[in-house]
Formats: structure tokens, sequence, C-alpha cells
């Protein structure tokens, strides 16, 4: 018995069937806005304007890690796996810069959304493919197949987050990165994020999100280090409804993005790589923040 065979017989016990990420009430949510992913000024207007940081916040980081890079394709020859892709706002551009990137979304309208899209440029048509099918149903068949896995906007709809995040440990290679983007579990979150964005100036769709989904990053850290994922780096985030645009922000109590890294079973979970002022101010995206109101 090989050990690939092992992994993948071992992987098919842990995400069985009693394990799923998807929550069928969350899928039944985003059913009716399936063909709204490409409407700028529509429903998911704050996920097209939250590119302008998460995009160079995952090229950035990446780009730290490694110099070999092609100029003006960055992330020639990293493999991304893009969780909960929907309508592929996020794997588009990252397919411009270079990386092969696979795209999963349990709502197939969703998938035949994305698919449409990229179809429009032959270029990503190449680099991207997107399958319906849950991130369990990945790990079934891949064992250290990505470099990158990022799921942006995702884990506050999923129905079992340790299963969420043992999978991604699953598909990724050996000290591959994880990219998270979502929001704290506060009373601040609960009056911005929900009362306020939702019931008061209907940014997003009344019912869209679950307070009781929210988790802090300090839970969160934990959760992933508990899980064999070393956490480099925690950004507070900030949207502004009058102007349409996030920033990034020192505290963490509304959203956040976080990067963690598949850890070497030798290093220890209580190391992140240190930041100096100058590294800060060039690159905001990888300050290490915890703060919390």
């Amino acid at each position: 018995m090989t050990f690939g065979f092992f992994c993948r017989s071992a992987a098919r016990q842990l995400f069985s069937a009693s394990h799923t990420t998807v929550d069928p009430k969350e899928v039944k949510k985003f059913q009716l806005l399936a063909h709204k992913w490409w409407d700028e000024q529509g429903e998911y207007s704050p996920l097209h304007s939250m590119n302008d940081i998460r995009v160079p916040f995952i090229r950035d980081t990446l780009l730290n890690l490694s110099s070999d890079h092609q100029l003006g394709s960055p992330l020639s020859g990293i493999k991304i796996l893009d969780v909960g892709c929907g309508g592929g706002l996020l794997s588009e551009p990252l397919g411009r810069l270079g990386a092969s990137v696979t795209g999963i979304d349990p709502l197939e309208d969703n998938i035949r959304t994305a698919e449409q899209h990229k179809s429009f440029d032959p270029d990503l048509d190449k680099r991207i493919q997107y399958k319906s099918c849950s991130l369990e149903e990945i790990a079934e068949e891949s064992t250290e197949t990505f470099d990158v896995i990022v799921a942006s906007e995702v884990v506050e709809h999923v129905a079992d987050l340790e299963t969420f995040i043992s999978c991604c440990y699953q598909v990724l290679k050996p000290e591959g990165s994880l990219f998270i983007t979502t929001l704290s579990k506060t009373q601040l979150s609960y009056v911005l994020g929900i009362v306020v964005a939702e019931k008061i100036m209907g940014i997003v769709p009344d019912g869209t999100h679950d307070w009781e989904k929210f988790i802090t990053p300090e839970e969160l850290e934990r959760l992933l280090e508990s899980n064999g994922f070393l956490v480099k780096a925690v950004n507070g985030m900030l949207y502004n409804p009058f102007s349409g645009s996030w920033s990034w922000i020192e505290s963490t109590s509304i959203n956040y993005a976080l990067h963690a890294m598949k850890s070497k079973a030798q290093e220890q979970s209580s190391s992140r790589e240190p930041i100096s002022e100058a590294e800060e101010e060039q690159h905001p995206a990888r300050a290490n923040t915890s703060t919390t109101v």
C-alpha cells in the first residue's frame, strides 16, 4: 500500500457524509443571487471593492515568501484553490496575476455564472477551472495538491469549521499558505455587520449573515494552530459604505484578514514572522495586529 493511497483512504474516512462543510441553509440563501455576482453596483459591490485590498494582500504575501517570480505574471506557477468562489470575483484577478486557479462552490448556479464570465477572456479560460463541489470532496481526491488556499468571506457560512480547516490542511502542500477574510464575533460586528449593513442600509441582503457563526481572530488562530497551521499575520479591515471602499485598520473587531501556513512537524505553533516598521509602512497588508474593541 502506497503512502498516497493511505492518505486518500484516511481522508475518505475523515471527511465522510457525517462531516460536511456545506450548510444547506446557506446555499439556499445565495441561490437567488447567483446571477448577480458581476453587477458591481448590486448586492456584491462590497466584494468587488474588497479586491482592492485582498488581492494585493495575497499577492504581496506570496511574493515575500519567494523571490522566484515573473515580471508581469508574479503568481505564475502557483496553484490556488479558491473555496466558495461564487461567481469568480477573486478567482479572476488571481488568474490575471498568472496563478493556476481552481474555484469551487457547492452551488451549481454560481459555477455557471463564473464559467460564463471567464469565457469572455481566453487567457483566463486557460488558467481557471471551476467545479461545483464541496471542500471535503476535493480533500477526498487531492492530497498536498495546492500551494495556496483562499477562503474569502466563506468561513462564516460553513457548517463545520474544524472540518473545513482539516480539509484545507489535507489539500495544501507543505508550507502552503491559507488566506482567510471574515467577520469577527463582537458586539460591534453585530451592530455594523448585521443591523446597519443588512437591516438599515441594505448593503447586503437581509439574512446574509448569522452572528453565531462569526469567529474572533483569537478563536480562529487557536483552531488553526491546533490543526497544524502557523498564523503569520492578522489585519483589521474596514468598509466605508459611503465611498464603497475598504481600508486596513488596526482593530480586528469588525472584519479581518488572516494569513497562515501549513506548518512543519517540528515547528512550534507560537511563532509569527516579525515585521519591521519599514516593512509595515511599505506593505500595510502584512501588519500583524490582533486588537479588538
